[in-house]
């Protein structure tokens, strides 16, 4: 069966892993989701992450990070869907809880947060706020 939204699919994954209280989650491979996971990674909401191969297919292994028992991805949320694409330019870019948290998106220099796209000056598809 395919997915219709895969990296919706790997968002679910981490956060039921992280009410779990579990220390790591396995998500299917695939481009979209390394490079997401790679801001993640940046921005210090994972530990890391890792490539497996299991049984033929490739997998991610995503180490949660937690702080005093409590998970640092306190929310994290899907915003432009299949159904709904949503786009930002530079200037009307949101910032999330006053930029205690971060959006990843999908822009023409490829996935960033929204820090490093101010930075770059750029717009794009807002995929998911983390905080």
């Amino acid at each position: 069966m395919t997915m219709s939204d895969p990296l919706g699919d790997m968002l679910t994954r981490i956060r039921n892993a992280q009410l779990r209280g579990k220390s790591k989650v396995n998500v299917p491979a695939s481009k979209l989701r390394g490079w997401v996971l790679d801001v993640l990674a940046d921005e210090g909401y994972i530990r890391g992450y890792a490539r497996v191969e299991q049984e033929g297919k490739a997998d991610f292994e995503v180490e949660l990070k937690y702080h005093e028992g409590r998970p640092v991805i306190q929310e994290i949320e899907r915003i432009s869907k299949p159904g709904r694409r949503v786009y930002s330019s530079v200037k009307e870019m949101p910032t999330v809880r006053n930029g205690l948290g971060i959006s990843i998106l999908s822009t023409p220099k490829g996935i960033m947060s929204d820090t490093a796209a101010r930075d770059q000056n750029v717009g794009g598809e807002v995929l998911c706020r983390v905080f």
